[in-house]
């Protein structure tokens, strides 16, 4: 059964955005091609760049063969975000 909604309706029904919690950081997990981003990251670390802890780099022969499967498994296991680089 379809009901019309007034517009106020549906305002009230979506969630309001919730507040970042303070020293909050977003659990990240990055998945990098052996030979390009992982080798820049591993400069950036030779360089005594640095990044959050709560970024983890998973190092891998190359991204092009990276199954969308594990991308969201990582989600299913509570991680906040992911980043594929090649």
């Amino acid at each position: 059964m379809v009901t019309d909604k007034s517009a106020t309706q549906v305002a009230e029904s979506v969630e309001a955005p919730r507040e970042t919690p303070v020293g909050w950081q977003p659990n990240i997990i990055a998945f990098a091609c052996h030979y390009c981003a992982f080798a820049a990251a591993d400069l950036a670390g030779v360089m005594r760049l640095s990044y959050p802890t709560s970024v983890k780099v998973v190092r891998l022969p190359c991204t092009g063969k990276l199954d969308h499967v594990y991308l969201l498994r990582a989600f299913e296991r509570g991680v906040d975000g992911v980043f594929a680089a090649g």
